[in-house]
């Protein structure tokens, strides 16, 4: 194994660059190495050989590790299905088989595909969690017309590539933690509610014994509201793109 296909995860604590913590119930968790995975899959017309199916502490999906024919060695997200000595293959005209990356403009149309590119050259920059995929409805006028897992459906450049097949490991969203060291274990700390603190920590702490939060919705600790205020800008770049939203 190449050295420089992982690296140790350097650890934050929820912390931001002045030591302050920024962002809640982050912390611990065990020492584990980040893997470089191959969301480009730039490397085009070279035949990849699976050579092994491993865990990724650092997603809820397997990856594989890929020979190159040329030598080089890379992890992609593993497709269901993609064994220990499958080949795939990068390219704009490479056959539309399990683990092959192409342009949305060669994927038929009903064909499932993850690792998805938002623009073209960026690399996959959706659907990459366990079991997601997604479909083509219809192209026309350079655009595909595609139909996310979340239930909205949007157009895509035809030029932005993806990889064939669902992502493996369908049975994560079953998984329970049985105990809090599970959660510990993957850098999650307990939360409190705010009800439980003093007002000085949280909007909803304070008063004498249990008490409601004595205001009409819930907020967060600085205040802003916790529950149901859309956080989308209302003018942005892509809204043009979505055909009909999740919701």
């Amino acid at each position: 194994m190449a050295n420089k296909l992982k690296k140790i995860l350097k650890k934050k604590g929820g912390r931001d660059n002045a030591g302050r913590v920024s962002v809640q119930h982050q912390g611990g968790g065990s020492k584990n190495f980040l893997r470089k995975i191959d969301f480009k899959r730039e490397k085009e017309n070279i035949v990849g050989t699976v050579r092994a199916i491993e865990y990724d502490p650092n997603r809820n999906v397997q990856i594989g590790l890929i020979y190159y024919s040329d030598g080089e060695k890379r992890y992609i997200l593993l497709p269901l299905g993609l064994n220990i000595g499958d080949q795939i293959v990068s390219g704009s005209d490479v056959e539309v088989k399990l683990g092959n990356c192409l342009p949305l403009s060669g994927i038929p149309i009903g064909t499932p595909f993850h690792n998805l590119e938002l623009s073209p050259g960026r690399g996959g920059q959706m659907l990459r969690s366990a079991g997601t995929m997604a479909l083509i409805l219809s192209k026309e006028a350079g655009m595909a017309q595609i139909k996310l897992p979340s239930g909205e459906t949007r157009f895509f450049s035809l030029l932005c590539k993806a990889t064939i097949g669902q992502l493996a490991n369908t049975d994560q969203k079953l998984k329970k933690l049985r105990k809090a060291g599970d959660s510990r274990h993957r850098g999650i700390r307990p939360t409190v509610r705010g009800v439980a603190k003093n007002p000085h920590s949280h909007p909803h702490g304070g008063g004498e014994g249990r008490s409601g939060i004595g205001m009409p919705g819930p907020k967060t600790p600085w205040g802003k509201p916790a529950r149901g205020k859309k956080t989308r800008k209302r003018v942005k770049y892509s809204d043009k793109f979505i055909i009909k939203r999740r919701n």
